[in-house]
């Protein structure tokens, strides 16, 4: 699986970080992919932290 962000939709509010640092981090004001591929057992993380970003902008596939 495969994360990504779109870094032009991204409010830098954080929550991907905090929900799932194993794969998002914080890289100045902008979330950032830190893991490629998804983490063995973080797929249903990722996922989820996909589906609770405010501006939908990340995507888990």
């Amino acid at each position: 699986m495969k994360a990504t962000i779109d870094e032009a939709a991204c409010i830098g509010c954080g929550l991907c970080a905090s929900d799932c640092p194993e794969v998002f981090a914080m890289k100045g004001e902008k979330a950032a992919v830190i893991a490629t591929p998804v983490p063995a057992g973080k797929e249903d993380s990722c996922k989820n932290t996909a589906s609770s970003c405010p501006v939908s902008c990340i995507k888990c596939e």
